[in-house]
């Protein structure tokens, strides 16, 4: 489907084409640091449907992900929001990241899958249980 996604204070936008079946949710710790929340809520986007329209996004390497791979993440360099995650480096990416909360279509993202579900916090959101969940990888 069709989104269109900006940061809080509207310096980024960007469209693309995400598939509402493999929206997700990541408890690693590192995604809990960077929402300063218990999860991180993501839907990918292949790197040829995802499109910046306006705004440059500030990128942090993170080098020590969870995972063991380096992380490119991206947020605005205005107001902070955090827009997608992305293998580093140049050239065009097979995929984003996109946090969902970004998303004007966010109500049709329902998350289908958990990541990384041994670092969730033991006090999980009622109806969450009833959420696939696995360890490793991305959905």
């Amino acid at each position: 489907m069709k989104v269109h996604g900006s940061c809080h204070c509207g310096f980024i936008t960007f469209e693309g084409e995400a598939d509402p079946e493999k929206a997700g949710i990541c408890h690693c710790t590192d995604c809990q640091t960077g929402t300063g929340s218990a999860f991180r809520t993501n839907v990918p986007i292949a790197g040829g449907a995802f499109k910046m329209l306006s705004g440059e996004p500030t990128i942090y390497i993170k080098t020590t992900a969870e995972s063991g791979n380096p992380r490119a993440q991206a947020f605005c360099p205005k107001c902070g929001t955090p827009i997608y995650s992305t293998t580093p480096g140049p050239g065009e990416k097979a995929s984003y990241m996109v946090r969902t909360g970004t998303l004007r279509e966010r109500s049709a993202f329902v998350p289908k899958v958990q990541s990384w579900a041994r670092s969730a916090q033991p006090w999980t959101f009622t109806g969450l249980e009833a959420v696939r969940r696995y360890e490793k990888g991305s959905v």
